[in-house]
């Protein structure tokens, strides 16, 4: 696929007019107008991510900490290491999309970027924030240790991360592309075993101040995922070297990787877990896949199906298109719902 390196955003040129013609490669003034933008859609993906603010500490986890105990010594494990795990693959995201905003040059997708930033920021401090009311500082030290050095970890993160290198060190249309795919498979399938864990005891009415916290993190990493497929698209309509079979053949291959490595980190950490069915799991990461590759514009990699997993609806990302809620003690705490001109479903 033919490559086009790509060309910092600068801070200030007064001489370019206030919206670029181009996501990235463009001129523009460096003065966002919300009223003068190449994309009007990108402003209601904005106020559909503002709309989710949240902090850690609005949860009460009192509840939590009187349950903990009560947790068998499997569930607890379980836990604390799926807690530190979703932590180190978030870690990456922040300084990533940071990086990204220095070679956009359409102002609305800079703003974009950095609110997704800001919340991946948020995503780290709450695993920790969790972790620090049920456990020692000993303890969650151990745990992130543990995260670090885990082989199934490693190569999960080993992955993303090679993608997200190649960008640092060569910024490019095609190293952008990548980047974005890998990033659609990390906040669109990466976490999700995790999350069906904390579901999965919420349903049993056990730790559901955790769940509630979880249900707001994947609310915005859907909205993230969803984001970024639609920038690469218009990325795609922008650059016709995009457009190449070989850059459709690229996204399937590493979505599908990423189905496989999802797969993988499931059976290691759901395995001991009664009341999960792993083949049921590895469907419903099928499901995700095939729903990912669609919002790309894309098809399907695996035979088509409905969710495989109908008691994790309530938590579905359409589901949290409505409501910004406590699940299960339906303390509703309303979202703006994504709107026709989001076309977040259409995506």
């Amino acid at each position: 696929m033919p490559d086009t390196a790509l060309n910092k955003m600068t801070l200030m040129n007064l001489e370019a007019e206030n919206k670029s013609k181009r996501l990235v490669n463009g001129q523009a003034s460096g003065i966002l107008n919300w009223n003068d933008i190449a994309y009007p859609q990108m402003y209601d993906m904005y106020q559909a991510l503002l709309s989710n603010f949240w902090k850690a500490q609005e949860i009460n986890m009192q509840d939590d900490i009187k349950q903990w105990d009560s947790l068998s010594s499997v569930e607890q494990d379980v836990f604390l290491r799926l807690n530190a795990q979703l932590a180190s693959l978030d870690s990456l995201q922040t300084p990533t999309m940071m990086q990204v905003m220095n070679y956009v040059t359409d102002p609305g997708c800079q703003a974009i970027f950095a609110v997704i930033a800001q919340q991946e920021a948020v995503h780290n401090e709450s695993y920790s924030y969790v972790l620090s009311s049920l456990v020692s500082g000993g303890e969650q030290k151990k745990r992130f240790d543990e995260a670090r050095r885990d082989p199934v970890v490693r190569r999960r993160n080993e992955e993303i991360l090679a993608a997200y290198e190649s960008f640092h060190q060569n910024p490019s249309l095609s190293s952008l592309f990548t980047l974005g795919i890998h990033s659609i498979v990390l906040e669109g399938i990466y976490f999700y075993a995790g999350f069906a864990y904390f579901y999965h005891l919420a349903r049993q009415q056990k730790m559901v101040k955790t769940s509630t916290m979880i249900s707001y993190i994947q609310r915005d990493e859907m909205q993230h995922a969803y984001f970024v497929s639609y920038f690469l698209r218009m990325l795609r309509r922008e650059n016709p070297e995009l457009q190449s079979a070989e850059a459709e053949k690229e996204a399937a291959a590493v979505l599908r990787r990423g189905a496989e490595l999802e797969k993988e980190w499931a059976r290691d950490v759901l395995q001991p877990i009664d009341g999960i069915d792993m083949e049921e799991y590895e469907k419903y990461v099928e499901y995700l896949a095939n729903k990912r590759m669609r919002q790309l514009g894309m098809d399907n990699i695996f035979p088509e199906q409905e969710n495989p997993m109908p008691w994790i609806h309530v938590f579905s990302d359409d589901m949290m298109n409505e409501t910004k809620s406590d699940f299960f003690e339906q303390k509703s705490r309303a979202y703006s719902k994504v709107t026709e001109r989001n076309g977040f479903d259409e995506l």
